[in-house]
Order: C-alpha cells, then structure tokens, then sequence
C-alpha cells in the first residue's frame, strides 16, 4: 500500500470519528452551545481543555522554530507553560464562581456597563481571529502535504472540514471531539518521537534522549548537533544568542496572554462546579505536559537528522549530491514536500551538489525550508514506517482543527449571546441566537481562511502575536474584575488603550491588517528600544493597567453591590447556575 493511501486511510477515519461525535452530541441549546449543558467531568475536561490549548503552534510549529532557532525558541514552552497556571491558580475558578458563558459576559456583568461588555466582545473578537489564522496557516500545510496539494487547496478543505463539525456540535460537540482529538493528537507527537529517540540515543523516552549520548559518536547528542552546527557556520543550539529584553518580553506575553484567552477560559465554563474548575486546570496541565516534555527533543533531533542529510559525512565531508536526492528513497520526503511549494533548493553553482549552510550565506543552496513543515516531514526524514507518517498526518489536522473549532467558538457566542442577544436584540429567541451564532462562525471561517492565504508569519509566530493582543486587553480586565475595584470606566479605557497601542505596533511591523508589504517597520529593526512586535502585548499590557488605574481613581468608585459581588466571587464555595445576564 502506497504512503498516500495510508495517509487517506488514517486522516478519514480520523475524520470520520469527529464528524460523528459532533452528530451524536450535537447542541440543541443555548447551554449546550455554549457551555456543554454546564456536564462535563472534569478529567474530560481536562482533556479536550489540552486539545483546545495545543494548537497548530504546538504540535506543528513550535518544534520547527526551537529546530532552526535552538534555545532561544524555549521562551514558547516557558511562556504558554507558565501562563496556563497562571490561569489555573488566578483566573478560572473564580470566573467558573462567577457562573456565566462568556467571558465578555463577566466583563459587561462585573464593570455594569453595556460598553464594557461591547469592548470586551471587540478585543475577544480581534485576538481569536488572528489566532485562527494561524490554526488555518497550520491545517492548510497538513492538508497540503498530505493530500499531496498546494498548501492553498489544503487550505480551503481544511475550512470545509472545520465549518462541518464545528457549526453543528457547539461547545457540547467541540468538547467530545477534541478528547478525540487529544488522544490522536498526543500519539501522532509520541510515537515518531520514540522511534527517533530509539534511532539516535537508544533511550525510548525523548525527553532523557535529549539529555543522552548519540549512538553514532558516544558523546552527548546536544554536544554533537552544537559542534556540527558550530562547523557549518550556524549559531549553536544550545546557546542564547538572541536579546535578554525580548526573551523576557515575550515569555510574559504569552503567559499573560494565555491567561486571557477567551476560547481556553471558556472551557472551564462547562464544569458543574467551581472545585472541578480546579480539577480540570490541572489534569489539563498532567495532558499538556506530555507534549510539551516531549517537544525540545524532537526539535533538537529534527535539527540533527535535517542537517545529516545535507552532510552525510559531516562538516568536513561533501554534502549531499543531486542525484541522491533525486534517488535515494531516503530522500524521497525532499520531492513531496517540494510540490507543497514550503521546500526549495537549488544547485546554484551548477556542481552537482546541495549545500546547506546558513541563510545568510551567499552559498546556501537550501533555498527554502519552512518551519511549518518540521514536525510532519519528521518521521519520513527519519525513515519510519509508513504507519506512522500516517498518523502524525492525522495528528497535525487533529491540533489544528481541535483549536480552530474552540476559537470559532468564543467568536460566534461572543456574536450571538454577547452582541446580538445582549445588547442590540435582548428579546431573540434561543433558536433565532443558535442560528445567529452559526452564522457568526461561518463568516469567521471565511474571514480566517482568507487571512490564512496570507499570514503574517509562521503558524506559532503568528499565534504569537494572538496571544500579544489578548495579553494587552483581556487579561489586565479579567485580573481588575476579580482582585481590584477599578471601575467601568477605568476598565474601558485600559481595554480600548491596551488594544488600540498594541495592535497599531503589531500592523506597523507586520503590515495593516497583515495586508503584505504595507508595514514600516520589521522586527529586525522595530521601533521602539528594540521590542519586537511578538513581544509587545506584556508593554500593552502595563499601559493597560496604568490607564485603567488612573482613569479609576479620577472618577466615582463601584456601586456597593459590585464591591459586594466582587468579594462574593472571592471567596472559595460553591457556585451558583449559569444566569443568562444582558
């Protein structure tokens, strides 16, 4: 049986089990839409909660930027680690407590203002959007490869696909589909990395192999990639090579960022009570950890195996020739991914050979090598069986799909039930704000597929930049709902000033609206004291506090009763039922 059939084999049965999870738990309510009738154990929770988190980003991307970056890359398994305890421990009890769907919902209830709630559904809307292009950046890569089509064409079926289950089954299908998924999710990473682990250092764990002696040489594995990549001319793996300011930066906005997202808090809405919010944070945390334990080794090993292929007998051999590329079925992964157009190279100096040296030397022959790729192309650089390529095939589609799904979701509620139900049309009826809120999401899907066409950068540092914005606007208002007494105005106007800094620094290096070639500045050269624009949602995020604090004290303190349910919220008991508040 040929790869690509296998490849068909698993990615349909994959999606023939989500599809038909989403038919049996479809949503017939606004609870089930919403909050998954408010039912679901909180080790199931826990489960889909790590499917929703772990992204495109994390499963494709985040192991191709720590390949071709080495240590300084660490900051995303730092920054989203940190940051999912810190919504655990700060964040989502309470907001289980305060006993709502969404979390604008919180926003408009705890600041009693209609604006507050109206701002909250515009940052919500704005973060997810950008983070769902870079699920569609990641699903259009896994469909592109795996159905051996343009990453354009994967692209577009991977919208067809996400609007099918995701439209129909709401937060009650979303949620049984992504244990589904998780469970695909976390083999399709394990497995190769075990193989590779085997191959390479003899240990069946990743995360010791990394840390291990390479079979070939008997000296440490990261010794071994340091001096190959030291030999060739690039930076060393295990070195920090890039600025201290930045690193810290963005660490703190992915955690913060993390903290605010809309489409993670909104799992922890669906619990029946406020100790399993608790529950499900950390056996949310116990499912991540497997991933993100396992993701510097295959990073690490992916560099390796990469640039052994380039240089069979290393720095001072020659490197590899055209004709083996074009025959040697080790190297067959070379042709397929190039017809992807995310692999290139090209035999400049016409010797026959292909030289892989660092971009920036005039002598490189690696044209391109997309780092969207890495965790995919993995197993067939690594020559494993076809079994396993096939699953990875279908974990990739699952980590991408699983989140986008989630995300879609915080978009249409944050339409229907936040802007339409709660503030132009409170008299809708339930089925006329399921319809709207599939609308909603529809629109989304087209808009971030679009979008996806032409991203602002790879599917992790386009997330990135997601995680920035929500850092900058949600996070700082959902901190001052629960432990200060800030009040409404306060909270509008950190909200408005952290997004509007944030996003006008993003569009200025990234182009506006992502649009290509209209950005004025890069991140080689930002515009100010260095700061990248993925590392500016924690400087968004000050500028929110301080303005929210100073426009608070300038004006009339909180009603007794908010000071009242503020307090109330605080204290750890019981919950109360969803209330649908507009």
């Amino acid at each position: 049986m040929d790869q690509f059939t296998i490849n068909l084999l698993f990615v349909g049965a994959s999606f023939a089990l989500y599809i038909g999870i989403a038919i049996w738990a479809r949503a017939g309510s606004t609870s089930e839409f919403y909050a998954a009738g408010r039912g679901v154990h909180p080790v199931t929770n826990g489960m889909a909660t790590a499917a929703d988190w772990m992204s495109a980003a994390s499963f494709l991307s985040m192991a191709g930027l720590i390949a071709f970056v080495g240590y300084d890359n660490s900051t995303f398994l730092m920054g989203w680690t940190g940051g999912y305890v810190l919504l655990a421990l700060l964040l989502a009890p309470y907001l289980r407590k305060f006993g709502k769907f969404t979390v604008s919902e919180f926003i408009g209830d705890r600041f009693y203002s209609p604006t507050a709630r109206l701002v909250a559904v515009i940052c919500l809307i704005v973060a997810s959007v950008t983070y769902v292009i870079g699920q569609m950046t990641g699903v259009g890569v896994a469909f592109g490869r795996f159905l051996e089509v343009s990453n354009t064409t994967g692209l577009l079926i991977g919208a067809v696909v996400v609007f099918a289950y995701a439209v129909f089954g709401g937060m009650k299908g979303v949620t049984y589909t992504q244990v589904a998924q998780y469970v695909v999710l976390i083999l399709a990473y394990t497995i190769p990395a075990i193989f590779i682990s085997l191959q390479l250092t003899g240990n069946p764990i990743p995360g010791l192999g990394l840390f291990g002696n390479d079979v070939n040489t008997g000296e440490p594995l990261l010794q071994t990639l340091d001096a190959l990549l030291r030999d060739l001319g690039f930076k060393e793996y295990t070195t920090h090579n890039g600025d201290t300011l930045n690193m810290v930066l963005f660490t703190l906005s992915l955690m913060i960022g993390t903290a605010g997202l809309p489409h993670v808090i909104m799992r922890f809405f669906t619990v029946p009570k406020v100790s399993d919010a608790r529950w499900s944070a950390g056996w949310a945390l116990v499912f991540i950890a497997l991933l993100y334990l396992t993701a510097p080794a295959v990073g690490a090993m992916a560099r390796l195996n990469i640039t052994q292929q380039f240089w069979p007998n290393g720095a001072a051999g020659e490197p590899v020739s055209v004709e083996t590329i074009e025959n040697d079925p080790e190297y067959a992964w070379m042709a397929t991914w190039q017809k992807t157009n995310m692999l290139g190279w090209e035999d400049k100096n016409g010797d026959g050979k292909i030289s892989y040296y660092p971009s920036s030397n005039p002598e490189n022959e690696l044209t391109n090598f997309n780092n969207d790729i890495l965790v995919l192309a993995n197993p067939e650089i690594a020559n494993l069986p076809g079994w396993v390529i096939g699953l990875v095939a279908a974990g990739g589609l699952a980590a991408a799909l699983s989140t986008a799904a989630g995300l879609l979701l915080a978009i249409s509620s944050a339409v229907s039930h936040d802007l339409l139900k709660g503030q132009l049309t409170p008299n809708m009826s339930e089925k006329s704000e399921l319809m709207s809120a599939r609308v909603a999401m529809g629109v989304s899907i087209a808009v971030a597929t679009y979008l996806g066409l032409n991203p602002p950068g790879f599917a992790a540092q386009t997330v990135a930049l997601a995680f920035g914005l929500a850092a900058a606007s949600i996070f700082p208002v959902l901190m001052m709902g629960i432990f200060t007494k800030v009040n409404n105005k306060g909270a509008v106007a950190g909200m408005i000033t952290g997004l509007v800094v944030t996003l006008v620094y993003i569009f200025l290096h990234k182009g506006w609206m992502f649009i290509p070639d209209t950005n004025s500045f890069t991140d080689a050269d930002p515009l100010l004291l260095g700061i990248k624009s993925t590392s500016f949602g924690a400087v968004g995020a000050a500028i929110n506090f301080a303005v929210a604090f100073t426009v608070s004290k300038m004006t009339q303190p909180i009603p007794r009763h908010i000071e009242e349910l503020v307090e109330s919220v605080r204290i750890p008991r019981g919950a109360g039922a969803a209330v649908d508040g507009h």
